[in-house]
C-alpha cells in the first residue's frame, strides 16, 4: 500500500515548527530536515533512522524495516506522533547526528 499525499501533509503539520520537507521516493516518501534524509514514510507509517542521540531521546520504541531488505529503524506509532515535543526533539537530534549530504557530481 502506497502512502497517500494527505497522510504526508498531516505528518508535516505534526512536525511543525520544524521545516521538514517530503520528497517522493520509490512510490513512498523520504523526509528531510536541514538537508538531511532522516526518515522514510512507507505504508502510511513514519520510520526514523537510528542514531546514538536518537536512542537516548526515543527510549523504548519499536523498530521495523520501512521496505524489504532495509535494516530496522525506529517505527513511530500514531500515539507517539501525537507527542509533538517528543517527536520534534527526536527529529532534531537524529538530523544533527547524521552526516551532511554529499555534494552532487556535476554532469558533463
Amino acid at each position: 500500500m502506497a502512502t497517500s499525499r494527505d497522510f504526508v501533509e498531516e505528518l508535516l503539520l505534526k512536525l511543525q515548527p520544524l521545516d521538514v520537507q517530503a520528497r517522493p521516493m520509490f512510490g513512498e516518501y523520504g523526509l528531510y530536515f536541514k538537508g538531511k534524509n532522516f526518515a522514510f514514510v512507507c505504508d502510511e507509517t513514519l520510520f526514523i533512522k537510528v542514531t546514538e542521540p536518537g536512542i537516548e531521546v526515543a527510549g523504548r520504541i519499536g523498530k521495523g524495516s520501512p521496505y524489504p531488505g532495509a535494516k530496522p529503524i525506529f517505527k513511530i506509532s500514531p500515539t507517539k506522533l501525537r507527542q509533538r515535543e517528543w517527536i520534534t526533539r527526536l527529529v532534531e537530534v537524529t538530523s544533527d547526528a547524521l552526516d551532511p549530504p554529499k555534494p552532487k557530481k556535476r554532469r558533463r
